[in-house]
């Protein structure tokens, strides 16, 4: 568990720092000119100047209420330099009008230097929207995830009628939450595209201007990543050491929770850029449509009332819901293998029982590895195979209302596993802080049940989701043209079609039949009951990061 909380810390938003980067250059040429492709490079750098303020306004005071509060802190007061420095640079780099900026060129450049709009004040908004937005998702995130908070609370007090209402409260909250969540990222989107007034590229920029905005806080939003397996592999540490009782245990208890949260926070940040880099992706994606269509580009819709292009929304929410279900099978058959594994070691070694010998760390390590790796080739091929298979077989309307169902099952999915997750987990640390009985009593055994299940969800099916909806958005853009190009030649697009959904249910062919070997069969080939609780259960946390690599 120590091993597997360091194993892919941050991951998630380094890919989304880069993507969302990558997408601001693409379009900003495009909208700003040689403007473009160095303004969303100075935002960032702004970013880097309010971390190290940001950190030092992070040391605690005697009126906080929480760990919490101090990052809260922390985070607000980067936001609010973050801003005014991108005020000064806006106002330093960008010239008043569109008139006056420098290298714009290609289709629809003309439309862009007659705009009569200013440069600066729309760079200006979109770095406001997602400052906003990020505050937002921190708040709202802490809401449902704080012990504090009613939501953590509620699923605690059901813990005293069993697990099962400890893992329903905690679906419910998660569910609540990504609605609140959706609703933001999407008011983000259609704000950030309102400041284009009229002209798609410079809206389609703001949308991705937004999303480097969300991120000129990325060094405290690291820190705050960081803190969690910090924090948890302290207390870990503690437990093992049995060394550390009393109020340094509960203070430890209490800043895992406070780590639980920053952890939900951030994956919330983390899917609200990979949704703006995705809509800017989209964007480009439509104009690559367009330009392979040459002068049939009046012809490209994705009206949802033709079969074809339902049928793609439909496909690409389904990938979302299928990919969960890979990621999260994948950390149950590696919590199983470790459980064997923790099992042959007490029976070979008894003298680990009683501190005359070591157990054997490196094995279940290396299972864990291995596991990640090999359990990444099925959801892998899924995410890069699955939107060749539906452009060539569907074509290149259905491709894009594939990618528009991808994203939004894919963000409300995200944050629906992040959050209940990080709420089971904190539900926990209530109890273990005495209440409802305390650590040892019926209602702990039911959170920890309930903490079990939203292992995977919130640190490995959740944040896999970002990557996967970036990786088939830039798979679409790249095969764009080629789709449009052999529109017309059947033969071919079968091929390719059939060839690319072979290689997919080939992969999952094999990934289940290993399910199958592993659930009925232990170390010595014999079946081996009681992997779903007991002891099981508590080994099975061990392995919940199984997959956690593999997501990063």
């Amino acid at each position: 568990d120590n091993v597997g909380d360091c194993a892919g810390m941050a991951a998630d938003l380094f890919e989304s720092y880069a993507v969302m980067l990558v997408a601001s250059l693409i379009l900003g040429v495009k909208a700003f000119g040689s403007a473009g492709l160095v303004f969303p490079l100075i935002v960032p750098m702004c970013g880097v100047i309010t971390a190290v303020a940001g950190i030092f306004v992070v040391a605690p005071r005697k009126g906080d209420r929480s760990g919490m509060t101090a990052i809260n802190r922390g985070f607000f007061v980067s936001a609010i330099i973050s801003l005014a420095l991108v005020i000064g640079a806006s106002f330093l780099y960008l010239p008043a009008k569109f008139s006056d900026l420098k290298g714009v060129t290609g289709p629809g450049s003309l439309a862009i230097l007659a705009h009569g709009g200013s440069p600066r004040l729309l760079a200006i908004g979109a770095v406001l929207i997602g400052l906003l937005l990020a505050s937002a998702i921190q708040l709202l995130t802490g809401y449902f995830t704080e012990t504090s908070r009613r939501p953590v609370q509620e699923i605690g007090e059901s813990s005293l009628t069993g697990a099962a209402t400890v893992i329903l409260s905690g679906i419910a909250v998660g569910l609540e939450s990504a609605v609140y969540s959706a609703l933001l990222i999407g008011a983000a989107v259609y704000g950030a595209f309102l400041l284009g007034t009229g002209n798609a590229t410079i809206a389609l920029f703001a949308v991705a201007l937004a999303g480097t905005g969300l991120l000129t806080t990325v060094g405290v939003i690291v820190s705050m990543d960081t803190f969690g397996p910090v924090s948890d592999n302290a207390q870990g540490i503690a437990e093992m050491s049995g060394d550390v009782d009393g109020d340094g245990a509960q203070v430890l208890t209490r800043l895992d929770a406070v780590g639980n949260t920053t952890k939900a926070i951030t994956k919330g940040i983390a899917i609200a850029t990979a949704v703006l880099a995705a809509t800017a992706l989209f964007g480009a994606f439509r104009s690559t449509v367009e330009t392979a269509l040459g002068s049939a580009a009046g012809t490209f819709s994705l009206s949802v009332d033709k079969p074809n292009v339902l049928v793609g929304v439909m496909i690409g929410a389904a990938v979302v819901f299928y990919f969960s279900g890979l990621a999260i099978m994948a950390v149950g058959r590696a919590a199983g293998r470790v459980v064997y594994e923790v099992r042959e070691q007490f029976r070979n070694h008894p003298g680990i029982m009683d501190f005359t010998e070591k157990p054997e760390y490196g094995r279940v390590v290396d299972i864990c590895t291995k596991d990640s790796l090999r359990e990444l080739a099925t959801p892998g091929l899924l995410a890069v195979l699955t939107p060749i298979a539906v452009g060539f077989a569907f074509g290149y309307a259905p491709l894009g209302s594939f990618l528009a169902g991808a994203i939004a099952a894919g963000a409300l999915m995200a944050v629906f596993l992040a959050n209940s997750g990080g709420a089971w987990d904190n539900a926990k640390k209530l109890v273990e802080d005495g209440n409802y009985g305390g650590k040892g009593s019926d209602a702990h055994e039911a959170t920890i049940i309930g903490d079990t299940v939203g292992d995977p969800f919130k640190d490995t099916a959740g944040p896999a989701i970002n990557p996967l909806i970036k990786v088939m958005n830039l798979v679409s853009l790249l095969i764009a043209t080629s789709v449009v190009k052999y529109s017309h030649n059947g033969g071919l697009r079968a091929g390719v079609a059939i060839v690319a959904v072979a290689i997919v249910v080939g992969a999952v062919v094999i990934s289940k039949r290993r399910s199958t070997s592993i659930a009925s069969a232990g170390p010595g080939g014999t079946a081996q009951p009681g992997i779903s609780g007991g002891p099981a259960a508590a080994a099975g946390e061990e392995g919940k990061k199984s997959a956690g690599t593999a997501a990063a």
